[in-house]
This record gives C-alpha cells, sequence and structure tokens, in this order.
C-alpha cells in the first residue's frame, strides 16, 4: 500500500498538471474565439465543398471504387486529410508566432507552467477543434449517403490521433527555426506531397513501390486507412493495432522532438 505521502505528492502533481495544461487550452480558445468565424469557412465549409465537388461531380466519372461509389470511398480521407492540414497549419505560423513576435510561450514559461504542459494545452487546443468539425462534417456526410457504417463514429477519434500524431513533429519543427520561409518548405515538400499521395484520393497500391513505402510512413495514410475502415464498415488491409502503433509511434517521437526545441528555445 502506498505512503499516504507519497500519494499526496502523485495527485499534487497530477492536479497542477491538469490545471496548467486546461489554463493553457483557455488562453488558445480565448484567442480563437476572436477567430472563430474567419476560421469556420476553411475548417469546415472547404472540406464539404470539396467533397461535393470532388466525391459527385468527379465521382460521376469515375464510377465505384473497392465495390463502394467514389464519394463513399473519398469521404474518409478528406476527414483525415482536414485534421492533418489543421494539425500542420495551427503548428507552424502561430508557434513561431507566439516564440518569436508576440512571446506568448515566454510569458506562460514565466508562470509555474511547464514546458510540457504548454505544448499539451496546444494540441489538446487542437483536439478540441477537430472533434466537433468532424461531427458536423459527418452529419453532412450523412445526408449525401456517404457512410456505409455505424462504425464510422469512431472516425471523430482517429482525426484527433491523425491531430496528434501530426502536430506534435512540426512543433518541434517550428519551435527550431527563426525564419517563417522554410514553412514554404514544408508545405510544398511535406504537407501537399502527403495529402497527394496518402490514400485520400486513391489507392496507395497505385504508386510505385518506393512511394507506397513513403506513404505508409506517413501519419496521414494510417488515418485515412482506419477511417475508411470505420466508414465503409470492412476491415483496414493492415491490423488495426499496426495503423494505432504508427500513429502512437509519431506522437511519442513528434512529443520528444517538440519538447527539446522548446526547451532549448525558451532556455534563450
Amino acid at each position: 500500500m502506498a505512503h499516504p505521502a507519497v500519494t499526496s505528492a502523485v495527485t499534487s502533481v497530477v492536479t497542477s498538471t491538469v490545471s496548467s495544461t486546461v489554463a493553457v487550452l483557455e488562453r488558445h480558445l480565448t484567442l480563437y474565439r476572436r477567430l472563430f468565424w474567419a476560421s469556420a469557412f476553411s475548417s469546415f465549409l472547404l472540406p464539404v465543398l470539396f467533397l461535393v465537388s470532388i466525391g459527385l461531380g468527379v465521382g460521376g466519372y469515375v464510377g465505384d471504387l473497392d465495390g463502394v461509389t467514389y464519394l463513399q470511398w473519398i469521404v474518409p480521407g478528406v476527414m483525415a486529410s482536414t485534421a492533418f492540414q489543421m494539425a500542420v497549419g495551427e503548428t507552424t505560423y502561430p508557434v513561431l508566432g507566439d516564440f518569436k513576435w508576440t512571446r506568448g510561450y515566454h510569458a506562460m514559461r514565466a508562470t509555474p507552467v511547464r514546458i510540457g504542459e504548454i505544448i499539451a494545452g496546444q494540441v489538446l487546443f487542437m483536439v478540441v477543434r477537430v472533434l466537433p468539425q468532424t461531427v458536423v462534417f459527418l452529419l453532412v456526410v450523412l445526408l449525401f449517403g456517404g457512410l456505409r457504417s455505424w462504425w464510422a463514429v469512431v472516425t471523430p477519434v482517429v482525426c484527433a490521433a491523425v491531430v496528434v500524431a501530426s502536430a506534435l513533429p512540426v512543433m518541434g519543427f517550428a519551435s527550431r527555426i527563426d525564419n517563417d520561409g522554410y514553412f514554404a518548405l514544408l508545405f510544398r515538400f511535406v504537407m501537399i506531397p502527403m495529402t497527394l499521395f496518402s490514400g485520400v484520393f486513391f489507392p496507395v497500391a497505385q504508386l510505385p513501390v518506393a512511394a507506397q513505402w513513403l506513404a505508409w510512413a506517413s501519419p496521414l495514410w494510417h488515418g485515412v486507412e482506419l477511417c475508411r475502415a470505420a466508414t465503409l464498415g470492412v476491415w483496414p488491409p493492415w491490423p488495426v493495432w499496426a495503423h494505432v502503433l504508427c500513429l502512437l509511434g509519431w506522437a511519442v517521437a513528434g512529443g520528444w522532438f517538440a519538447w527539446r526545441g522548446f526547451t532549448r528555445r525558451l532556455a534563450v
């Protein structure tokens, strides 16, 4: 049985960590309140318009794919890629800005909030954003007949996992640069290729073997496959635990990378 003093100390640490993380989350939500309507278009309406134009428009020429309509096939890819793009967008300029321009991280570091809590609070903010966005998107897709299984209800959780696995490595990258010109390289050579070649628009099996290996290594492909398996009610080509393990690996490695970057930057 644990000593009462040890139990009390652990409880105090956990309470402090949760309180500080929630405080960081509240800070981001307060700032986001001013931008809510401006971001609603890019966060929700754009994916819906994209789904209608590509899923219904182009889908009329593509026909069925793997035994389902192209609309049903592309829905999970659009969901996962939207979560991925939001994660990258929210961890580039906002992160560099809080280091270089507004110095928000320095202000937080001057309080009892620790670096891990700063990172966790910001990632939690992105998860809070993506969950309702995905739920509303699912309701819209349901009206278009884009869902084939009630397992689709787990896709918000998958999209949240994609956000965490994608956001943390980019946060680490943003914490190590001092020139926002590097983000153009990140968008052109990482985000756009990953979106195009991670099974969002067509099966990865159609790519050359070398490109397939790159797709398999990306967190987005694993998110797309899990979302597709859920919305179609089928098993993914890889075991579910393998996809989950890959997303977890990206999150753990990215978390360490981000923590190291924040520690070095805020120590100056």
